[in-house]
């Protein structure tokens, strides 16, 4: 009876010891569409195993501007979620209001510095500490395309954007949309971003990267509005406020013949049931095959008070960079681990294809940061850059030349 009772006693500490680390963990995402739940859902089940509460705060949008705004209006008064869905400068900009929260131990008990490249740990950091924790890598200068739909318009894939042009318009007098694209801003910004990437790394650097008003002011510059002003025409009529997932869409169902999108998009080929190579074809931007401009999601962690919280906040931390989390989240995202040295087996041949192209250009130095997507530059210039871009491709007076001065003043105005 004793050694029952003494039994019984122990798993009885034992579970006590485990509810007190349990915690509740609140994230803030803009991971809402078909792929993407399917990503956060994974995470969500493996929290739940650890013994946590999972309190989803999921804020649709697909460039996260209406993510943010939430953010910090719970921020400011003084309720901020356990992590949330954040990158780039802004892990900074917040790191700097005191808000987030230090994942050294974390870090050092996982190893993180060997199983991240330097391009990843430096984004996560404040003053030198770990604050967030990586989900993923995206390569934002993809280009999925409809096989079909250019077997119908006797078109060719194309690989400059001079030929983009020439080819969309037979893909255009065959009745299909050429460029299946959603006006929003941040998609807009995702379009410039790949044709200003086409005039070369040190071009992109310059411009978004040191915002050199030289750069800003260059004839580089101004004929990447010019072939940006081109796609205009070769979009549908019903694009002003389209969902970036539902311009995929229209390239899955054979109603569009190419999307510009990072390789999120391929989430929605993924969750549609159809397979690279047959169902749809992926190819860097037309002119940037040797390039990778990145996206990196990553979750940071907020100052949180509870003990089971602050736990919970840990392990939330240490599953993110487990390799089960890691390859299970970035095949249903359709991007590729942040963590290194991962098996290769049960990703497809475009995920390979990025693999290879971002350990490839950070050798180069054509690894470059997103400027549409927060890697790049802080939330004011982003924004600046937002209104020039998606003002002049919806305005039919605006001349290259009057958006390159608009460009470089806003900039200049916003630093």
């Amino acid at each position: 009876m004793k050694k029952i009772a003494l039994g019984l006693t122990t798993v009885a500490l034992s579970l006590s010891a485990a509810i007190s680390h349990a915690g509740d963990v609140e994230v803030l995402h803009y991971w809402t569409s078909g792929g993407e739940a399917a990503s956060v859902e994974v995470l969500k089940q493996e929290m739940v195993s650890a013994g946590h509460n999972w309190r989803d705060f999921a804020v649709a949008g697909g460039g996260g501007e209406s993510a943010m705004t939430v953010l910090k209006s719970r921020a400011i008064a003084g309720n901020p979620p356990t992590a949330a869905q954040i990158k780039g400068p802004t892990i900074q900009e917040w790191g700097d209001l005191g808000f987030l929260s230090n994942l050294d131990s974390v870090a050092k008990a996982g190893n993180w510095d060997s199983l991240l490249p330097d391009v990843v740990s430096n984004a996560m950091k404040y003053e030198g500490h770990y604050v967030a924790a990586p989900v993923n890598v995206h390569r934002v200068n993809w280009m999925w395309a409809n096989p079909e739909v250019f077997k119908k318009a006797g078109a060719s894939i194309p690989t400059t954007w001079e030929q983009f042009i020439v080819e969309a318009k037979k893909i255009k007098a065959a009745g299909f949309t050429p460029l299946a694209h959603g006006g929003q801003a941040w998609q807009d910004a995702t379009l410039f971003e790949s044709i200003a990437m086409a005039q070369g790394s040190k071009f992109y650097n310059d411009a978004f990267v040191e915002l050199s008003e030289q750069t800003l002011r260059s004839d580089e510059m101004i004929s990447v509005f010019d072939t940006f002003k081109q796609l205009r025409d070769l979009v549908d009529p019903g694009f002003s406020g389209r969902d970036w997932n539902i311009a995929t869409s229209m390239v899955i169902n054979g109603d569009a013949a190419i999307q510009i999108m990072g390789d999120w998009a391929k989430g929605e080929f993924t969750a549609a049931g159809k397979q690279p190579g047959i169902d749809y074809v992926c190819y860097p931007a037309p002119g940037t095959s040797g390039s990778f401009s990145f996206n990196i999601d990553f979750l940071a962690m907020f100052n949180v008070k509870e003990a089971g919280q602050q736990a919970a906040q840990q392990d939330l931390a240490r599953l993110i960079l487990e390799p089960k989390f890691q390859e299970t989240f970035n095949l249903n995202k359709g991007s590729i681990p942040a963590r290194l040295n991962m098996p290769r087996d049960q990703f497809d041949s475009c995920a390979h294809s990025s693999m290879d192209a971002f350990l490839a250009s950070s050798s180069t130095g054509d690894l470059v940061p997103s400027m549409a997507h927060g890697m790049a530059a802080n939330s004011m210039v982003q924004g600046a850059i937002y209104d020039v871009v998606t003002n002049f491709f919806n305005s039919p007076s605006m001349t290259s030349q009057e958006a390159v001065d608009k460009l470089a003043r806003a900039i200049k105005a916003s630093m």
